[in-house]
């Protein structure tokens, strides 16, 4: 398989995440900054007027410490040639000044986008990586990532919480709108996956749409976080035992869950959708997974009153609630309960 090396310079391979600012204040607060400080010179050279000379009239009036503000500000200077009437100077003051500022604009644009931008990417991936500690890394937005994303945004987890690695620029464009933050890059490398501390986080999601991708970024992750909770999408049944073998916690078939959906509907009309009610955060119940209580230890999983308390999973292993372990909880267990919603929410 080949790997295809992304460009240094390409800048959507840094970092990043929707700015809370709008564009239209981002621009406000530039106008204001320049207006303020062409404001404090102008204020200067009034009340130091005394200190200027005007070789025309020898008299300096307010026209000549707008001009010559405007002149010192751009900072293009004077020479044998100047306006001498008032009308010249505020026509190079209103006119000429604005349109000489929009070129240096021009210019300085220019350097931002082939330089400044990229220490300025710099710095603002360096500050996010900074916040990131027990994020959520998705790699792979198309529709089960997406989704994935959606239904944990639902439940209530910040989505600044959140690192969606694609290789579409489109996809992160829908990703950044949702308040994520974006990288494109191929997860595959070790350098893309140590860029959004994946040994920080808290899980992985993984859904790149080939099974022998998926596999082998679970194979990469593993290795940079031996510890992490990792889930993977895969659709042949054969690559199954391999996702798990390559380090995936939680390996998910839609086709083998799709399978079970129908296969269930033919036992009842109402089975499929209760499967759907447990998984979706909008139905009126939900399955919950939490650690045992001090106070639940040594009483039946029947007894927890938080919900209906479905199977154990004991030092990996899982319990059904109909087993005889199930009668005694013990320390370090794992609870799979359903709950109703409401509780949910206010949890």
């Amino acid at each position: 398989m080949r790997i295809r090396e992304p460009r240094r310079e390409d800048l959507s391979h840094f970092l990043r995440r929707r700015s809370a600012i709008p564009i239209w204040a981002d621009l406000a607060w530039r106008i204001l900054l320049i207006v303020a400080l062409v404001g404090l010179v102008l204020l200067v050279h009034w009340l130091h007027r005394d200190g200027l000379h005007d070789n025309l009239d020898n008299h300096i009036s307010f026209i000549d410490v707008l001009y010559f503000t405007t002149v010192t500000v751009t900072t293009v200077g004077y020479g044998d040639i100047v306006p001498v009437s008032p009308e010249a100077r505020l026509f190079e003051t209103f006119i000429v000044t604005p349109i000489r500022l929009f070129v240096w604009l021009i210019f300085l644009g220019t350097a931002y986008s082939f330089f400044l931008r990229n220490s300025l990417y710099r710095w603002r991936m360096s500050r996010i990586q900074k916040s990131l500690q027990d994020h959520i890394v998705i790699v792979g937005f198309g529709v089960s990532g997406s989704e994935a994303v959606n239904e944990m945004i639902a439940r209530g987890t910040d989505p600044a919480q959140m690192v969606v690695i694609d290789p579409s620029e489109a996809r992160l464009a829908q990703a950044e709108t949702l308040g994520c933050n974006i990288l494109r890059g191929d997860a595959t490398r070790d350098k893309t996956l140590a860029d959004v501390r994946i040994a920080n986080a808290a899980a992985m999601l993984v859904s790149a749409g080939r099974d022998d991708t998926s596999i082998l970024i679970t194979l990469t992750a593993r290795h940079l976080a031996p510890h992490i909770p990792i889930s993977i999408v895969v659709r042949n049944e054969d690559n199954e035992l391999l996702a798990r073998q390559a380090g995936a916690t939680t390996v998910i078939n839609p086709v083998s869950f799709t399978g079970l959906l129908l296969a269930g509907s033919e036992s009842g009309p109402h089975i499929a959708d209760y499967i759907a009610d447990l998984a979706s955060s909008a139905g009126r119940v939900r399955l919950s997974e939490r650690l045992v209580t001090t106070e639940e230890v040594g009483h039946p999983l029947s007894a927890i009153t938080t919900g209906l308390g479905v199977r154990i999973y004991r030092a990996g292993k899982p319990i059904s609630f109909v087993e005889e372990a199930a009668k005694t909880l013990k320390t370090g267990d794992i609870i799979i309960e359903i709950i109703p919603q409401h509780m949910n929410d206010q949890a």
